[in-house]
């Protein structure tokens, strides 16, 4: 008996939770007592039909209807005839200027339950009495725009907007309503013409941009003047680095100033501009912290004016390198810091219709793919300050080219030919490669001049005239001539392989040194068969071939 009673009890709370469930709503003992009776175009079933019914209401100019679509329990029942039909049509203006409405987000449910939600989202399943459409940046804390499931004693529930949002309703209109600009302007250009925006909108955009643009060059233009003006070197310095930023400063404050006081834009374009602004602001602050602490690092240590390739200048090269990265990390950390007070400043996923792909990670994925080449070259570069296997100076050779390395940037580094010509090398392929870095570890270095000669050519003969050569050359450019030798290192049938070990001081300079010594071997050596001594095989060319 007892078993039975319980399978009874489960099985009745079994069917009794969701028609219970169904039914929850905030309880009221009247709503909009001082409005009479709601009439039939007023639909409040659904958080759908209740905005439908504004929008309709509103096209119509029925502002009498549409106050029922409000909680106007925070105004006395005798003013709510007249301030209901007023309120109304501000919350209409509000959300055509600064809401985005997701259609999908509002249930044609009585319940609000979300059917086609997945069963880990937390109200899967669940029926709702409160919908947050929008919220509204505010002084203090933000203005919800929110609809409540209410059911006052003597009737069904409904939905309409929420008492907290109708109280901040006229706030909001004061803050993002029409502009004065916009109450002048004639019924034309306030009517709709096309996609929700209206025909002033169409004109004021492109007047809007035009103004910013005009500021933008105008500041320009006197930045140029003063700069070239400017006597003193910190005043050329600090006009420099800051005249990117006011530009971009500039043309965003225009627009910034007006979009709130001249041009208050419908939602479609607000959601679009106010993150542009938001970017602005904080991308002309960034790249003037950035700009003002890279022209402190070169006033402080110039490398300018120095040759990074001599000998003399190891230290410096190591310096420069140091200095290179630390300037890299700097631009990595605040694009980090800016993307991310744009991001919660802006609110730029839900402005720009993003949220679900924000909220899934998809988004973060098609950047991260997107990016990964860039971000690969990013830490190679830093790889590289941190290792040093190659400081700008260093005379390296990649690839058969002969070069020194003239910047570290972010994605490429900058290598220059002997001849002057620039290889431009992405970092992650230039670290992935072998290269031979003559700068690295010990300055000094030998070059093997390397020659086909006549068996039959006399090897101490050679040994003194690369002596004498290396007597005719500035010995400031050589290194210890105790390694200086003269070595035959194979044989064919063509001749010997004679190598001149040329000792260089310095591997920046030892490539034009190596080319004099080579220059003085060839004359010496001609001088030499001159008094028939043999010293270069005769081979015919096509046996070369």
């Amino acid at each position: 008996m007892t078993r039975l009673l319980a399978l009874l009890a489960v099985l009745t709370a079994l069917f009794t939770l969701p028609a219970s469930a169904q039914d929850i709503f905030y309880d009221v003992e009247e709503l909009n007592a001082g409005l009479g009776e709601t009439p039939p175009r007023a639909d409040r079933s659904t958080p759908r039909a209740t905005m439908e019914s504004l929008f309709i209401l509103a096209r119509n100019g029925d502002w009498e209807a549409a106050a029922h679509l409000l909680d106007l329990s925070s105004i006395p029942e005798g003013l709510q005839k007249e301030k209901g039909p007023e309120l109304a049509e501000q919350l209409k203006s509000v959300i055509d200027r600064k809401v985005v409405l997701d259609w999908s987000a509002l249930i044609d449910r009585p319940d609000a339950m979300d059917a086609t939600q997945s069963s880990n989202a937390a109200t899967a399943g669940q029926p709702r009495k409160s919908l947050l459409v929008w919220e509204l940046s505010g002084n203090i804390a933000p203005t919800s725009i929110r609809l409540n499931r209410v059911k006052p004693a003597d009737g069904p529930p409904v939905w309409v907007f929420a008492e907290r949002t109708v109280r901040g309703t006229t706030p909001a209109f004061l803050a993002y309503g029409p502009s004065d600009f916009e109450s002048r302007l004639p019924s034309e250009l306030r009517s709709e013409a096309f996609w929700g925006i209206m025909w002033w909108e169409v004109f004021g955009l492109p007047i809007l941009i035009a103004l910013a643009a005009t500021f933008g060059l105008l500041v320009n233009r006197v930045l140029r003047a003063l700069w070239r003006r400017a006597k003193s070197d910190l005043v050329t310095g600090i006009l420099r680095a800051s005249s990117v930023p006011m530009v971009l400063a500039t043309v965003t404050t225009v627009f910034w100033w007006g979009m709130s006081t001249v041009f208050v834009f419908s939602g479609r374009i607000d959601a679009l501009l106010s993150p542009l602004v938001a970017i602005g602001f904080v991308t002309a602050l960034l790249m003037l912290i950035v700009n003002s602490i890279e022209e402190v690092l070169d006033r402080l240590i110039g490398f300018d004016d120095i040759d990074l390739t001599e000998r003399q200048q190891a230290e410096k090269r190591e310096r420069a390198t140091k200095i290179a990265a630390v300037r890299r990390a700097l631009v990595l950390v605040v694009f980090l810091v800016g993307a991310g007070v744009v991001l919660s400043t802006a609110d730029v996923f839900r402005s720009l219709g993003f949220s679900i792909l924000a909220s899934a990670g998809a988004l973060t994925l098609v950047l991260g793919f997107a990016a990964r080449n860039v971000l690969g070259n990013i830490m190679a570069s830093l790889q590289i300050a941190l290792n040093q296997s190659a400081r700008i100076g260093d005379r390296v050779v990649y690839k058969d080219h002969m070069c020194h390395v003239e910047r570290i940037n972010f994605t490429y580094v900058q290598l220059r030919e002997w001849t002057g010509t620039r290889l431009v090398v992405p970092v992650e392929e230039f670290i992935s490669e072998t290269f031979e870095n003559w700068t690295l570890k010990e300055p000094e270095m030998l070059r093997e001049l390397k020659f086909k000669l006549d068996p039959g050519a006399d090897i101490d003969a050679l040994r003194d005239m690369f002596s004498e050569v290396l007597g005719e050359i500035d010995q400031d450019e050589l290194g210890d001539r105790e390694k200086a030798a003269v070595a035959v290192t194979g044989q064919d049938v063509f001749g010997i392989d004679v190598w001149f070990m040329l000792p260089c001081a310095d591997p920046n300079t030892s490539w034009d040194i190596a080319c004099k010594a080579r220059e003085k071997l060839v004359a010496k050596m001609h001088a030499l068969e001159a008094d028939d001594r043999r010293i270069f095989p005769e081979v015919a060319a096509a046996d070369v071939a």
